[in-house]
């Protein structure tokens, strides 16, 4: 697999899911301790849950003409969440591999699409929402690599690593997903000053992994889009404006670090992580605020292609931001 290139340049525009967890949870009463949802492909009803969720995103897909990226139900799958449900790293591959083995069944029933691509879902080794021990990279990959080769193994397309607190883990899962040959993107999140949880500035992240491990492409998720503007405005001592020592990638413009963001995954609400991981009902925020500000952050990102959702959203939502001027400006890109 080694040089395979990444499925993201397949299409102009993608389709992808919104918030997974949270709307199994408030939508459909399901109960996902540890916030985890890979339990589910071992589940009749569970299944059936899955799957009517993908198949919500195909229908905007396929209204819209643009690409599906089908997501793993495996943000909570790695080796050492899996563990914290009762599962060894032996049935922790298997559950994984059978969240690809659903969503590859899926794609052969979506045959009349433009083109759907399997995504492999990894999440952080600590809480999406807090910024976790400080990890060294070589140790972060190796802790990711069993999911990772998982994943890979089961034939995903790529991974995605979701709301990454941190620049050294990301970079330990480019290294594992570098080591199995499969393509891989980072996705960070930030809290509402625009900072990585760790208090890392958005531009230095992408730039450290640019420098280390780069990726295939980043993504910004779990936060609502006037969260990622404030990262988009700064936040890296230089006024968002790229250094010298950047990688080739970076200009010192505007289309430096920036033109390496391919996809935002928002959240509904403008609450805090903390905020809403205390809150005891969902938070599906204001919709035309969702979809005006995320038409904000597109015209900042010259690469962006991907457009879904995250905590709060369901389809929806995601039906909405296509519908509306980001969606049909990434359309019209075609």
């Amino acid at each position: 697999m080694a040089g395979t290139p990444p499925p993201w340049d397949d299409a102009a525009a993608w389709v992808t899911d919104g918030g997974l967890e949270t709307d199994l949870i408030f939508h459909h009463g399901v109960d996902l301790p540890a916030f985890a949802a890979f339990p589910l492909v071992d589940d009749e009803r569970g299944r059936g849950l899955l799957e009517h969720y993908y198949l919500g995103y195909a229908d905007v897909a396929r209204r819209v003409g643009a690409g599906l990226l089908l997501e793993t139900p495996t943000w909570r799958a790695g080796a050492e969440w899996a563990a914290s449900l009762g599962h060894d790293v032996h049935a922790a591959a298997g559950l994984n591999h059978r969240a690809v083995d659903l969503v590859h069944a899926l794609r052969g029933r979506l045959t009349d699409l433009l083109v759907v691509r399997v995504i492999g879902t990894i999440g952080p080794l600590g809480d999406g929402y807090v910024a976790g021990e400080r990890l060294d990279p070589d140790d972060a990959a190796s802790r990711h690599l069993p999911q990772v080769a998982a994943l890979a193994g089961a034939g995903v397309d790529a991974v995605t690593a979701y709301t990454m607190t941190g620049a050294a883990e990301a970079v330990g899962v480019v290294r594992a997903a570098r080591s199995v040959g499969v393509p891989v993107a980072v996705s960070f999140t930030v809290e509402t000053d625009g900072t990585l949880p760790d208090g890392t500035a958005l531009a230095d992240a992408v730039r450290r992994l640019e420098r280390e491990a780069p990726a295939d492409g980043y993504l910004v998720n779990c936060a609502h889009p006037d969260h990622v503007a404030r990262a988009l405005d700064g936040g890296g001592g230089d006024n968002g404006h790229d250094s010298g020592h950047d990688s080739g990638h970076d200009s010192g413009d505007d289309s430096g670090w920036r033109s390496r963001i391919l996809g935002l995954r928002p959240n509904a609400s403008t609450l805090s992580h903390a905020e809403l991981d205390a809150a005891e009902s969902l938070d599906e925020g204001d919709l035309d605020l969702l979809v005006d500000r995320t038409e904000h952050l597109r015209q900042r990102l010259p690469a962006l292609r991907v457009l879904g959702g995250c905590c709060g959203t369901d389809v929806s939502h995601v039906a909405a931001l296509w519908a509306g001027p980001p969606g049909r400006a990434l359309l019209g890109s075609r």
